[in-house]
């Protein structure tokens, strides 16, 4: 679309006109009467959890106020009153933290345009007009930034040397030109994990695969790396990973032992490690330490849900306090070792900000979320659903139904598939999507297929190399699901997915064809050869552990058999392609290859490419047009409710 006929738009208030750095291509007009329906939806947000101020009870949060274009920083120094905006811009802020001891700086890093090189910055909180300080070297990608528990350091891991593997530095805060490099490292998959309380080792982890990570230390003075935990045959996985209050233990989570990650406490000085939850039939997804060293706060995935979980360490004594349902997530301990914070959400309510105080056992609740006047009782609950594949492997699956009064009969489904591939469908807010349920009344049916986290690690491994193609056949499990239940309507189906879900999302619309109406692809893999030569190098070898490695031609044939691209004389039906230009990990060229590919077959594609996003859309402007976009397609071709013939945009 022209600068003029975007003005233009302006001018006549057609309020749903795309933003000048979105490529429109085969998207019919969006009427504004659907912006207005919508907007209320659009404005949903929900509020991350950063930490607490060192030594005042005041925290720092993110979130997308109302006139921000992305998520920003803000202050809120009580329960409940205004946050105090500290940053601002079109880019959106994440990894934040603030400065130990006084507070006199927050951390945070940022990219640009969704490119993922992420830098470092730090911000004067207290400042009538904080300006943000750039500590990196604006160019390479700068991750996992970490503060000594003094506050005059940061360690970081940074791939700047050769634009593929990572190499842990410490800078003084104050002077970031004289950062020194500690180690040379192999790899995209190092993170600092934590200081020790003297500042004087590092915790590192290496992620090879979801089924296989290793602990480090580091010393700051040397940079001599040693190994914390072994390397055997048996492939074990490793999550969060702490320092005790002291020098003398390390906590964190892995599943060595069996099916799920537990709770673990190593001795440094005896090398004797502890399984602190050894009963736990789910994952311990999370935990924080308390700066006393006397408790541990810890989340379990339980289905889905999050349960928290607090562990006496002197007495082995567990307490389950009594929370809404939802998932919890953004542990930390305040300074005084008596309250602890939490991100807290769930299908009904908006992500908001929680405080428990372990003596009193009171709950603060710091955030309130906006709903815009949309009733929350109206924001459905997911129900559980166990569906049996063709070898028998149980598929959960959530089910959203719009209400039977307003949607009375069958309601048409979309199936929405989850990336990752590790990832897993939880039961959180759903934010604009609620729209399709209580607007449209379209059921979703959001699948945890094979391969899935949280569900135990064998589960979690049956995707892995030769056996992608068994998680698309879980798709034919739910869709018999879809025939059998009364209030689906199993000859008005829709399947959508991000990243490995757009891969899943294309596979299906192939491989189900004549049982799909439409599908809408978010950033997806089309052919896995191709994705995986174009992907960033600090990424290659670790989507080659999961993937496979394309090198070998064994693996390669079999890649290029499941690959989307490679069968795309399947697929007949509507296709909505979403991508970013600067994505750095599933290329904008996937994108580009599956939208020529079926045009070339005549195939209608609707296609919304943003020039200034990455891997998924994180602007207001654009996300709101996507959805509206996903929306006016879903009506076109699942619904039905609009003419087939309506002027393109661009």
């Amino acid at each position: 679309m022209s600068r003029f006929l975007f003005f233009l738009f302006i001018a006549l208030g057609a309020a749903a006109a795309p933003p000048p750095n979105l490529v429109v291509d085969g998207i019919p007009v969006i009427p504004t009467e659907l912006r207005e329906k919508v907007k209320p939806y659009l404005q949903l947000g929900m509020v991350r959890f950063y930490g607490w101020h060192p030594s005042k009870r005041e925290i720092l949060i993110s979130f997308r106020g109302v006139n921000q274009q992305s998520t920003q920083l803000h202050l809120v120094n009580a329960p409940k009153v205004k946050p105090r905006v500290l940053t601002d811009g079109v880019e959106p802020v994440r990894d934040s933290a603030f400065q130990p001891r006084k507070g006199r700086d927050v951390l945070f890093a940022r990219d640009v345009g969704g490119n993922e090189a992420y830098q470092l910055f730090r911000i004067n909180p207290q400042a009538k007009k904080p300006v943000p300080i750039l500590l990196s070297d604006g160019h390479s990608r700068f991750t996992s930034g970490k503060w000594s528990p003094d506050g005059r350091y940061l360690a970081y891991m940074s791939n700047q040397r050769n634009g593929h593997d990572y190499d842990l530095y410490v800078m003084e805060s104050a002077r970031p030109q004289d950062a020194k490099k500690l180690t040379e490292l192999k790899g995209g998959g190092w993170q600092v994990m934590d200081w020790a309380p003297n500042g004087a080792i590092l915790l590192l982890r290496e992620y090879v695969s979801i089924n296989e990570s290793y602990l480090h230390i580091v010393d700051v003075q040397s940079g001599t790396i040693s190994s914390l935990t072994p390397r055997k045959e048996r492939k074990v996985s490793r999550g969060m990973a702490r320092f005790g209050a002291d020098m003398t233990k390390v906590y964190f989570t892995d599943d060595f032992d069996g099916e799920y990650q537990q709770l673990c406490q190593l001795d440094l000085s005896s090398g004797v490690r502890r399984v602190l939850t050894p009963e736990s039939r789910w994952d311990v997804e999370e935990f924080d330490v308390s700066p006393t060293g006397d408790i541990v706060a810890f989340v379990k995935n339980e289905a889905g849900y999050g349960r928290l979980h607090l562990l006496d360490l002197n007495t082995e004594e567990k307490e389950t306090p009594e929370l809404p349902m939802g998932r919890i997530s953004q542990l930390h301990w305040r300074s005084n070792g008596i309250e602890l914070g939490f991100s807290l959400n769930a299908a009904d309510s908006p992500g908001d900000v929680y405080s428990l105080n372990r003596t009193t056992g009171k709950l603060d609740r710091w955030t309130e979320a906006p709903l815009h006047g949309i009733d929350a009782k109206s924001l459905v609950r997911p129900s559980l659903i166990k569906t049996p594949s063709f070898d028998g492997q149980m598929i959960p699956s959530y089910l959203y139904l719009p209400d039977n009064k307003k949607f009375p009969g069958p309601r048409p489904v979309a199936i929405w598939i989850h990336g990752g591939p590790e990832s897993q469908w939880r039961p959180g807010f759903l934010r604009h999507y609620n729209f399709l349920i209580n607007d449209l009344g379209i059921a979703l049916v959001a699948p945890n297929v094979r391969g899935s986290r949280g569900y135990g690690r064998s589960y979690l491994l049956l995707d892995n190399g030769l056996a992608r193609a068994n998680a698309v056949t879980d798709i034919a499990a739910v869709l018999n699901e879809i025939y059998r239940h009364p209030r689906l309507d199993g000859n008005r189906v829709a399947v959508m997915g991000g990243s490995y879900g757009g891969f899943m999302t294309l596979a299906c619309m192939a491989r189900f064809n004549s049982f799909i109406r439409c599908g809408i692809d978010v950033v997806g893999i089309s052919n896995f050869v191709t994705f995986l030569k174009n992907t960033k190098g600090y990424r290659r070898d670790l989507r080659r552990a999961e993937y496979g490695d394309e090198r070998e031609p064994k693996m390669r044939k079999f890649l290029e058999f499941i690959s989307p691209l490679n069968n795309v004389k399947e697929i007949t039906r509507p296709l909505l392609i979403v991508q970013g230009a600067n994505d750095p990990r599933v290329p904008a060229s996937e994108s580009e290859q599956m939208k020529k590919a079926l045009r070339d077959r005549g195939n209608a594609v609707w296609y919304l490419l943003a020039k200034d996003e990455g891997h998924g859309f994180r602007k207001r402007t654009n996300r709101e047009y996507q959805f509206l976009s996903t929306v006016l397609f879903l009506k076109q071709y699942l619904l039905g409710d609009l003419p087939k013939q309506t002027k393109p945009e661009g």
